[in-house]
């Protein structure tokens, strides 16, 4: 079919997902036109590679398109899909798109509620140092590549698989990794937990019978789908029974050392730049994938020490004054807690103030309650209102349930501010020297930090300052959207902020 197709249309190009398979289709010689509502560094990239992109959405967009691709993110009746279902064009969702490419090569799907764009990117550095070049598609912006997509010659193509809208249906991966299984886009399963657990045993035995599944013993969820699985299995994690396994783990504000155990066997210490446990269970499943594919155990340690992440997954912002900011994309009560943990261990004497940023109103009104408590291991709270992107708001749903919740489960020093415009100054008046200021969100919340940051200079010049920039792009995973101006005022906790700085700096 490929062969026959020559020009593909991207509605949505920006996205994270979107925006990497466009990029390896324009280096394999295709010709890519798309579509967005606003241009960004990645769209900006794309274009120089020889895309031509569309800043709104027009039925003449799609040209002489022979496929349509589309992201899950664009309703039904946007009028480029409309037109070429008009024309007779072929429609195809983005993971099919992914599907076509991974059919080229041996694939490495990684899948899991949380920790697939640093899994993903894990797995691909190994391959890579152990000589490999592997093609490798990442929904976030990699460190070390400076972008989402790596195109390579190997035989080898690694790509997230996502569960939303069930789209790692459509893949058939010859190695399918999966960190963990919990609550997550129900809506998109009928709301029955048994459903997603389906779709996730199916993804698993879509393996061919040559292949592997690779997952995470340490997940209960995991273990009770081991007798479902028709593949066979290597297991990871910190328990005794994984097959590839951490010991000796120990933290640092730089990263994490462990020894690694496989198959009872001492394979030798790795020292990563990755903070919290859950990175090290990551770095566990990288290094699974590594050995299964024949990758010596000295390259996978060069390549987990040259690894220095995903954009917005524990991202360190910078440094003035001795006030640390740090960027986190997490979104999801488990993640808030494994990130709030992993910045306790890596500086435990810093006080932990968290600027959350709800994303979705259907998750918010979902996980309020957990939301709630997974902040008790912060100092200071700030929530802000809800980044809907995809969603229209819905009715009583609002950030300042995630607020009250906190407060209601002992949390004693929560605000809620609508306005996220207003949150850089507030930092001013309650942040001291010692500080560590976290920005947590799905959504733009990161320009919060970045706003505190440049406060921060102007007030203290730029002696002890330490920035580290954003890579170019890495605003496309983020909407621009400030949607904190559309809600009343008035809805702060309590009392004003004002009435307790105080309280908050004694």
């Amino acid at each position: 079919m490929f062969k026959k197709v020559k020009q593909l249309h991207f509605v949505g190009i920006g996205g994270s997902g979107m925006s990497g398979i466009a990029e390896i289709l324009l280096n394999m010689g295709y010709r890519v036109t798309g579509s967005d509502i606003r241009r960004t560094e990645v769209t900006e990239r794309l274009e120089r590679l020889g895309a031509k992109i569309y800043y709104h959405h027009a039925p003449e967009n799609i040209g002489d398109a022979d496929v349509v691709v589309v992201s899950s993110a664009i309703h039904g009746d946007n009028p480029e899909l409309v037109a070429a279902a008009e024309r007779g064009i072929p429609v195809i969702p983005r993971a099919e798109m992914l599907a076509e490419l991974m059919r080229m090569k041996y694939g490495i799907g990684v899948a899991g509620t949380h920790g697939k764009s640093t899994t993903t990117s894990l797995v691909g550095e190994v391959l890579t140092e152990g000589g490999l070049d592997p093609t490798v598609i990442v929904g976030g912006i990699v460190v070390n590549l400076r972008s989402n997509v790596r195109l390579g010659t190997g035989e080898y193509l690694v790509a997230e698989a996502d569960e939303f809208d069930k789209s790692f249906l459509r893949l058939s991966p010859t190695i399918a990794v999966v960190t963990n299984m919990e609550k997550e886009h129900l809506e998109c399963y009928d709301d029955r937990m048994e459903e997603l657990r389906g779709a996730f045993v199916e993804f698993m035995n879509k393996v061919p019978f040559y292949g592997a599944v690779v997952l995470c013993i340490d997940e209960p969820p995991l273990q009770e789908v081991l007798p479902e699985i028709e593949r066979r299995v290597i297991t990871y994690g910190l328990s005794t029974q994984a097959d590839v396994r951490a010991v000796r783990v120990e933290f640092d504000e730089h990263g994490s050392t462990f020894t690694v155990i496989a198959d009872d066997k001492v394979l030798g210490e790795v020292r990563t730049n990755l903070v919290g446990l859950h990175n090290v269970k990551n770095t566990l499943a990288a290094i699974a994938v590594g050995l299964e594919v024949g990758v010596e155990f000295e390259d996978i340690k060069r390549a987990l020490a040259k690894f220095k992440g995903v954009y917005r997954r524990f991202q360190r912002r910078g440094e003035v004054s001795n006030i640390m900011v740090i960027d986190d994309f997490a979104h999801h009560p488990t993640e808030i807690r494994a990130t709030l943990e992993a910045a306790r261990t890596a500086y435990p004497s810093r006080r932990i103030v968290a600027v959350f940023q709800p994303h979705l109103y259907s998750r918010t009104q979902e996980f309020y309650q957990e939301f709630g408590k997974a902040f008790l291991n912060s100092d200071v709270l700030v929530v802000t209102e809800i980044y809907g992107a995809r969603e229209d708001p819905v009715e009583g749903v609002s950030g300042e349930m995630i607020a009250r919740a906190a407060k209601d489960y002992g949390h004693r020093d929560v605000f809620f501010e609508p306005d996220t415009a207003k949150i850089p100054e507030f930092l001013e008046k309650i942040v001291h020297p010692g500080d560590l200021v976290m920005t947590i969100g799905a959504g733009p919340i990161w320009k919060v930090g970045v706003e505190f940051l440049e406060r921060l200079k102007e007030r203290f010049g730029n002696s002890g300052a330490h920035n580290e920039s954003p890579s170019s792009g890495e605003s496309a995973n983020s909407d621009n959207t400030n949607r904190g101006g559309e809600h009343p005022a008035g809805t702060t906790l309590a009392k004003p902020f004002e009435s307790q700085l105080s309280q908050l700096r004694a």
